[in-house]
């Protein structure tokens, strides 16, 4: 496989993952990585890979990506545990042998100077095409893009690399730590306390420089009820940033995850008819270069900045974007092969009953221009979802139970403990939707609020 290191050794990572899209990373991981040893945690995900690190790197759900330094099992501690009982179980815990360290740090040395090396690179051919820019506000910001991706940008190529290292062994090296603690053990620990005893232990034990601007490398600890971790950040920023977009909507790894699940195939017509900035159809174009992407909107500003990010992307040949409504798409039926559409929901886009009371319509006219077999991925709020499934009930009795057993399966269709279901009119009449199977529904944290993605297949026309 021409994506798996030469060398032979297999490193241990860990990615940070946002709730609900942690199958997301391990699917993504076993595909493309051929990861081993993949381990499931809430918000985490470790895997081992000998694959490339700028193949690593180029992750799209995953959140955060570090070299793994240590997974142990929670620290036992009570409430009431004097400072020097908190230092022991602390330095037993999570400092571990000098042989572990001094091991991580050259494996981290060794990933950071393969990214250097590339980078140095496209940093000379950045410099001699730099002159011949154009000016303008629209060329600076590509300009940036390409210092941030190198001149030979493709997808998954950021130049994002951490914090500049210690090139020469002599030089002591100077380290930082972050600590995030969770659950019960944060009544009862401190990160101030994390940070001064295991920054305190490896100044002794390493000979390491404690330097909170500017340093080497950075520790980062997660400690939690269930487990505790150590890594090293690879990347300065996170992985969710994505540096081919100018004007940012949805979260990008929710992008992805929803093309992910439309299973798009060479040649397809991919539809979003309410695409806002375009995020979900980039994200898609990035990954299926032999497919066609189709964006509708009524918002004209929302089309600018859309129409902006495709050129931004340098899609502009793949991307077509329209003024049209969803309630009445100028397509043909049965013209596209997956239609894949974030709703707007949430304060920024009105009342909670505008999109639930057009609802009916709007799916009707998905199901219109989708072919038989064609898939319909929808990213909504718990109020819209419990709409949904209202909606394909009445045309289908067992569409509802069908749903609810999908929970078995980890899925969780359900609504967010302490909402209501919306009020409002959401039973106007509308075209039958029976051909609507539903196939799978995944819950994700979208910030301060949750979001559910339902996957349906069109069976028939």
């Amino acid at each position: 496989m021409d994506n798996i290191s030469n060398e032979a050794s297999v490193i241990r990572y860990f990615c940070t993952a946002g709730s609900g899209m942690e199958q997301f990373v391990v699917d993504e991981v076993t595909r493309k990585l051929v990861a081993q040893d993949i381990e499931r945690l809430q918000g985490k995900v470790l895997f081992s890979s000998s694959a490339h690190i700028t193949r690593v790197k180029a992750l799209k759900s995953a959140e955060r990506l570090f070299l793994l330094l240590k997974r142990d099992s929670p620290l036992k501690l009570s409430a009431h545990a004097n400072p020097a009982r908190v230092a022991s179980v602390l330095q037993s815990t999570l400092l571990g042998h000098r042989q572990e360290w001094t091991g991580a740090v050259m494996t981290w040395r060794r990933l950071q100077g393969v990214v250097a090396d590339r980078t140095e690179a496209s940093e000379g051919e950045e410099l001699r095409g730099e002159e011949e820019e154009n000016a303008g506000d629209f060329q600076i910001m590509k300009k940036r893009r390409k210092m941030d991706c190198g001149d030979d940008f493709t997808p998954g190529k950021c130049r994002d690399t951490t914090a500049p290292q210690a090139n020469q062994h002599s030089v002591p090296l100077s380290f930082r730590i972050s600590c995030k603690c969770s659950g019960s053990l944060s009544r009862c620990l401190s990160v101030w306390e994390v940070s001064k005893v295991l920054g305190g232990s490896l100044s002794g034990k390493l000979g390491w420089k404690v330097d909170l601007r500017n340093p080497h490398i950075e520790i980062t600890v997660y400690l939690r009820d269930d487990y505790c971790l150590l890594g090293i950040p690879l990347t300065r920023l996170p992985l969710a940033h994505r540096c081919y977009i100018k004007t940012t909507g949805l979260r990008s790894t929710v992008a992805w995850a929803m093309a992910e699940l439309a299973q798009i195939q060479s040649g397809f017509v991919v539809l979003d008819p309410m695409c806002g900035v375009g995020t979900i159809l980039i994200e898609a174009a990035q990954d299926h270069k032999l497919s066609y992407f189709l964006g509708l909107d009524l918002d004209d500003g929302q089309l600018h900045k859309a129409s902006e990010n495709v050129a931004f992307a340098e899609l502009g040949d793949r991307i077509h974007l329209i003024k049209a409504s969803s309630n009445d798409m100028p397509l043909a039926s049965a013209s596209v092969d997956a239609v894949v559409c974030d709703l707007p929901f949430g304060r920024k886009f009105g009342t909670k009953t505008g999109t639930a009371a057009g609802l009916p319509l709007i799916l009707a006219e998905m199901e219109r221009v989708l072919r038989v077999g064609g898939s319909l991925v929808l990213l909504l709020s718990p109020q819209l979802s419990f709409v949904l499934k209202k909606i394909l009930a009445r045309h289908d009795p067992g569409q509802s139970n069908q749903e609810r057993r999908s929970g078995s399966q980890g899925v969780t269709p359900t609504l967010t403990q302490g909402t209501e279901p919306p009020t409002g009119p959401t039973t106007e009449p509308c075209p039958p939707l029976a051909s609507l199977k539903h196939v799978a529904t995944r819950r994700l944290t979208l910030g301060a609020i949750d979001g559910l993605v339902h996957k349906y297949i069109k069976t028939h026309t």
